[in-house]
């Protein structure tokens, strides 16, 4: 959830209170005597910890698309498939010599 900050124009105090972005208003209206203001970007919370595991469904989900997009960057391509490519451009290579 959002930090927002609020002066105290009763006290000069800033205060700063958790909450979402719905009640946001219904807070300003209840609480006339805190006026909103920004001393940086608004904070939120998202999780905890600084690393995030990537889910095996979804590992399982961006395979299936790669498998379905050769060529992108999410296709793993097997030992075949860069075997293919390489004898390929050693034919093209070839063909390319024999024009000139």
């Amino acid at each position: 959830m959002p930090a927002y900050d609020f002066e105290n124009l009763e006290t000069g105090c800033i205060e700063e209170r958790i909450m979402s972005f719905t009640k946001l208003e219904q807070f300003k209206q209840d609480n006339p005597h805190l006026r909103q203001v920004i001393l940086s970007a608004p904070t939120t919370v998202g999780g905890v910890g600084d690393r995030v595991k990537t889910d095996d469904g979804f590992k399982e989900v961006l395979s299936k698309i790669g498998e379905g997009h050769k060529g992108s960057h999410l296709h793993k391509a097997s030992a075949k498939d860069i075997k293919t490519r390489e004898i390929v451009k050693k034919h093209a290579a070839i063909q390319a010599r024999k024009k000139k």
